[in-house]
């Protein structure tokens, strides 16, 4: 089979100019707008440790959240493909970043803890499909800092 490319496009829109623009470190917001055609916008800004806004999405979140969101859209497929029904899914995942003297930073791993309740099928193979899911997740295969899966499988 060939392989496809896949291209994805949206717009991220600086909104913390407070008239100053960076005229200083603590001039300016770090909100921003994330946005696409025909999509709700994402309201972000830095993690509150760097000035950024706490009611809003910061990056290291949105990777967090595209990390678990990609692995639980495969663990799905898998369990629909394996004749596991699953009738509930909900992660808490956490992720550690470390930061350097210089300022620069870095994920050193992610945790996903997924709560699944079974309706139907083997809970071992229900737990099996986790590796199945993680070797497939497109942003798993995109970074480069380990992701470990902790699941929980509840049988209804």
């Amino acid at each position: 089979m060939a392989d496809h490319e896949h291209r994805y496009t949206l717009k991220v829109t600086w909104s913390g100019n407070r008239g100053t623009g960076t005229s200083g470190y603590r001039e300016y917001d770090r909100d921003h707008v994330i946005s696409a055609d025909g999509k709700p916008d994402i309201a972000g800004s830095s993690d509150p440790a760097f000035r950024g806004d706490p009611a809003r999405w910061n990056p290291e979140e949105l990777l967090l959240a595209s990390i678990s969101a990609c692995h639980k859209l495969w663990y799905l497929h898998f369990c629909a493909v394996s004749g596991v029904v699953v009738s509930d899914y909900v992660d808490e995942p956490e992720g550690t970043m470390v930061l350097k003297r210089d300022g620069a930073g870095h994920f050193t791993e992610a945790v996903l803890k997924p709560v699944i309740t079974l309706a139907k099928g083997d809970p071992q193979t229900a737990r099996e499909l986790h590796h199945d899911a993680h070797e497939k997740c497109f942003i798993a295969n995109s970074v480069n800092f380990p992701i470990r899966v902790e699941p929980t499988i509840k049988s209804r």
